[in-house]
Parts: structure tokens; sequence; C-alpha cells
């Protein structure tokens, strides 16, 4: 039996294996330390906080937003097609699904 799109994601952010993760030149310019705080922080995301209607409303765990250090976080799950061209045919297969977390500021939004 295959995975939820939400196990597929909450796998994916802790592990980063089946996708990319991208940073917005906002994040990429802070400091190094502040930059691996904030990727934990998005890797542990549902240990600070917890994913619920109001944040997830189609229950797949591919947004999440929180306040690190004074600065707002937004990140997100987006899912492509293997050669990273289109949008996935079907997300919920992994054999025709990449996954990209972005990972910004807010105010880059």
């Amino acid at each position: 039996m295959s995975k939820s799109i939400k196990e597929q994601n909450d796998h994916f952010r802790k592990t980063r294996e089946g996708g990319r993760t991208m940073m917005t030149a906002g994040i990429s310019v802070l400091d190094g330390t502040l930059i691996s705080e904030i990727v934990d922080h998005v890797r542990n995301f549902e240990v600070h906080h917890a994913f619920n209607k109001d944040n997830d409303p189609y229950g797949e765990h591919d947004f999440g937003s929180f306040t690190h250090k004074g600065v707002k976080i937004f990140w997100k799950i987006d899912y492509y097609d293997k050669g990273y061209k289109f949008g996935s045919p079907d997300p919920n297969n992994p054999s025709l699904t990449n996954r990209v977390l972005t990972i910004m500021k807010a105010s880059e939004y």
C-alpha cells in the first residue's frame, strides 16, 4: 500500500529524500547558523507546532509558518514531474513525483 501524500510530505520534509530544498534570496543571505536553525525548525515542524484545520486544510502537511528570532518564515512543498519541468500528474505516486520544499521569509511571499 502506498503512503498518503501527508506521509510522503512528512518523510521528504524530515529527510529531503525525493526532491529538492530551495531557499529564497532573503533566507540565503542570513547567517549560516540561523539558516541551520530555520531548516531544523522546518524539518521538525510538528514538534513545535500542531498541524490543524486552519494551517493544513487538506491534511497534506505541505505548508507551515513560524517566527524564528523575530523573522516570520513560510515553507511550502510543491509537486513536480520527474524532470522538474511541470506539475506532477499524480502527487500521490512517488514514481511520477519530485517534491520541492521552498523556505522563505514571509515578506518575500
